[in-house]
């Protein structure tokens, strides 16, 4: 059997495009290894109508309304090879499986790499985040750290003030200049240049070189990124430097890459992320496949 579009991940932008290919009746199938970036956080936030419910709950269901349509497949997996025939592409996963389709669609999203600062991985997604909108309100205004980690932090711990008396720990990554000093203090911020030694306690408390204990609710962290896997790579898709990391570079209406017939949606095609904007930009790539299916002869 050969595809109209195979979408390469299953989270919330790969099952927003599936979504509207599936209601154009087109034949898909999704391959997805169940690895969703927010994994690690119990709830979501800033999604309108799924304020607060957990991630997984929120999949879960769009996967069980979109399994719903009798032309949508889903396969557990990851696509690991993608070569072009003629008129498509034949693709490979992990287990040996190969599948035959016109369109190929990455939705694979990217992988955080976070600063190695002891005490810091294992409260990911619960009292150390990324997203203000996602994660700060929750903190009801008790004291928030930022932890720099490029000159980018700068900007997070400006904005964090809204949430919370802020803390920005620069941690000899990053040294404001007099004016962005002046700007940090008109938000408020205290600014802390010891180098972090940990993170500890119940929720994410800053043990500093010198012995000090900081006690925060929750630190904002903005992790480097890295497009997962390398599908993208290996097909030739073009990447563009983004402030935290490369993303694929895309059409901004259709979301087609610079190879012709393979598409993206997400983070991986985005400088930055959340679930309504991965939603949003699946809905933007399914709409766009499939008028290339109607227009584009590739």
């Amino acid at each position: 059997m050969r595809y109209d579009v195979i979408i390469a991940g299953g989270s919330y932008a790969g099952m927003s495009a599936a979504l509207q290919l599936a209601r154009a009746r087109r034949k898909v199938l999704v391959i997805d290894a169940g690895q969703r970036r927010n994994r690690f956080a119990a709830s979501a936030h800033g999604f309108l109508g799924q304020d607060g419910r957990a991630p997984g709950a929120i999949a879960d269901d769009a996967r069980h309304q979109l399994l719903a349509y009798p032309t949508v497949e889903w396969v557990s997996g990851t696509v690991s090879k993608a070569s072009q025939e003629t008129g498509g592409f034949i693709v490979e996963t992990d287990g040996g499986q190969r599948y035959s389709t016109q369109r190929l669609l990455l939705a694979s999203g990217v992988i955080d790499e976070l600063p190695d600062v002891e005490g810091l991985a294992q409260r990911w997604g619960k009292s150390v985040f990324h997203c203000p909108y996602c994660h700060g309100y929750e903190l009801e205004q008790g004291p928030i750290g930022v932890l720099a980690t490029s000159p980018m932090s700068f900007h997070h711990a400006l904005m964090l003030p809204d949430w919370g008396p802020t803390t920005f720990f620069t941690n000899g990554v990053f040294e404001p200049d007099a004016e962005q000093q002046d700007s940090l203090a008109r938000r408020g911020v205290t600014l802390v240049p010891e180098r972090v030694e940990r993170i500890e306690g119940e929720r994410a408390d800053v043990v500093l070189a010198d012995g000090r204990v900081i006690a925060i609710d929750g630190l904002f962290v903005l992790p480097r990124i890295q497009v997962a896997g390398s599908l993208a790579a290996s097909l030739g898709c073009v990447l563009e430097d983004g402030p935290l990391g490369a993303f694929i570079q895309a059409d901004p209406m259709t979301r087609e890459t610079s190879v012709p017939g393979v598409f993206v949606c997400g983070d991986a095609a985005m400088p930055f992320g959340s679930v309504a904007l991965a939603v949003g930009d699946g809905v933007r790539a399914g709409s766009g496949v499939h008028r290339s299916l109607i227009f584009d002869a590739h």
